[in-house]
């Protein structure tokens, strides 16, 4: 075996030097992508951490929101409860003042019919009788029998007497 012509020599130490240089300037990519991995990863397990945190601290304001509206739940269904006995009672009551407020109107209805009643038999009373010859209706001024309805003795019921406008309300 002869030893190799040194220009194979050159070329493959050439070679040799070029493979080794690719073969770093590999490492040191490799060593760079693996520094920007990590760091990745690192900023992605961070990142991780503050998201499951936020997501743990979002439970808690959602428990507490749900409980703060369940007691305000309550406390509305209890209102609600206490407004619906307060109207049933004073449906009660506007039932039982029905029939007190249909007579206060039915008296409402009357009552200037009734007070022109009333005025009419007052001057009717202020007028007197009739004069006649009759021993039983004197002339006005004179004494006159008592009133039928004008006395509330026994003793007038014995004996009836004409009736003359009176009020007997």
């Amino acid at each position: 075996m002869s030893a190799p012509p040194a220009l194979q020599i050159r070329e493959a130490n050439a070679h040799l030097a070029a493979v080794h240089r690719r073969a770093a300037e590999l490492e040191a990519r490799l060593d760079a992508a693996e520094r920007t991995v990590h760091a990745q990863a690192e900023r992605l397990a961070r990142h991780d951490q503050l998201l499951r945190a936020a997501l743990d601290e979002l439970g808690r304001v959602k428990d507490r929101e749900i409980t703060t509206l369940r007691e305000q739940l309550l406390t509305s269904e209890a209102t609600v409860c206490s407004l619906q006995a307060t109207v049933h009672q004073r449906d009660e009551l506007i039932r039982q003042l029905q029939p007190r407020a249909e007579l206060l109107q039915d008296i409402c209805r009357r009552r200037l019919p009734l007070a022109r009643l009333l005025a009419a038999l007052a001057e009717a009373e202020r007028l007197g009788p009739l004069p006649s010859s009759d021993p039983n209706h004197p002339l006005p001024g004179g004494p006159g029998p008592p009133l039928a309805n004008s006395t509330g003795e026994e003793g007038d019921r014995e004996q009836p007497q004409p009736a003359v406008f009176g009020t007997t309300v």
